[in-house]
């Protein structure tokens, strides 16, 4: 008998269980003018609308703690699955799918079937940060899409709003990345905007004690009471540091002020574990921004390992994917 299908079955499981083998420029011959795609997409996606830029970037985080890097955060709900898309943390929170509609569409008509939804969503989230001002960096590629996805998992993983830098140091921990990562990362909200459902307790009822949380700037606070009344519209969004637009290290010296949007965010200061680093990414843009590119580029590396494919469509899996393009 011969040993040539168990060698290919070990190879597969092999690679499996190592993830794929990602490199800076993985396109280079199969899609050359895959990087300017997704840019000249972006900067369309920002001048329709600023904000959407921000959201794209986040997506990056909301599908890479999940099960890695891998895109299932794309994936719509099927009759079988309940996709990660109406979990907690992200259901009426993550938008601008719509933008990642777009680039896959350029990049099918440019080198159909090549391009990942999951490096898609890598190249996209540096040319966010990168348009509004931020570092730029090179992104490592390579990555398949998922073949399914899972609301559970990101329930069981995502942080709320409401979380302290203690847990968030613990979770970012479990994907070896530092306390000075996660602090770093947190910067993402260096743009865009949260909802008021997402700081009611802080302002009304912090810790469940039926006062405002105490570390909030006064001045801010009479701000937010005005922008999220009790039994207000809670889907109303406020900046989340005082330069939404700009990619910058003012959300650190928001924190250092007390004008912190989110308590998940106060808590970098407040926490003495962290908050030396907000201290000085504060006083520092330039530490700020290469410390934010490698744990972006950190963040990218998570991988779950499972078999993938390079989906047509980034909201579902390939009809035909056994027999065309899974690959493990």
């Amino acid at each position: 008998m011969s040993l040539i299908p168990h060698l290919i079955l070990y190879l597969l499981l092999l690679t499996a269980v190592t993830g794929e083998i990602l490199r800076p420029r993985f396109y280079s011959e199969t899609c050359p003018e895959a990087e300017s795609i997704v840019r000249k997409e972006m900067k369309k996606a920002m001048f329709r609308e600023a904000r959407s830029v921000a959201s794209v970037m986040r997506l990056q985080f909301h599908d890479c703690f999940v099960n890695g890097c891998d895109a299932s955060l794309l994936l719509d709900d099927t009759p079988n699955m309940l996709g990660e898309k109406l979990s907690l943390s992200n259901i009426n929170s993550l938008r601008s799918f719509e933008v990642v509609d777009d680039i896959k569409e350029a990049l099918e008509k440019a080198c159909p079937a090549t391009v990942s939804c999951a490096d898609i969503v890598i190249m996209a989230s540096r040319d966010a940060v990168a348009l509004t001002g931020g570092p730029d960096w090179e992104v490592k590629l390579g990555r398949k899409d998922s073949l399914t996805a899972s609301q559970k998992d990101s329930d069981d993983i995502m942080p709320s709003p409401r979380a302290n830098a203690t847990f968030l140091i613990d979770l970012f921990k479990r994907f070896d990345l530092s306390v000075k990562d996660m602090v770093a990362l947190s910067g993402s909200h260096s743009i865009g905007q949260g909802r008021c459902f997402s700081i009611m307790f802080r302002l009304y009822n912090q810790s469940g004690s039926g006062q405002p949380d105490p570390v909030l700037e006064p001045v801010y606070k009479k701000k937010l009471n005005k922008l999220c009344p009790l039994g207000g519209d809670e889907n109303v969004t406020g900046d989340l540091d005082a330069t939404p637009h700009v990619f910058d290290n003012q959300y650190f010296k928001d924190l250092v002020s007390g004008r912190g949007f989110l308590n998940s965010d106060q808590t970098l200061y407040t926490s003495r574990e962290t908050r030396e680093y907000v201290k000085r990414f504060s006083e520092d843009q330039g530490e700020f921004f290469k410390a934010f590119a490698e744990g972006m580029v950190k963040l990218g590396d998570l991988q779950s390992g499972r078999p993938g494919e390079i989906r047509f469509n980034c909201r579902f899996v390939n009809r035909k994917h056994n027999d065309v393009l899974l690959v493990s």
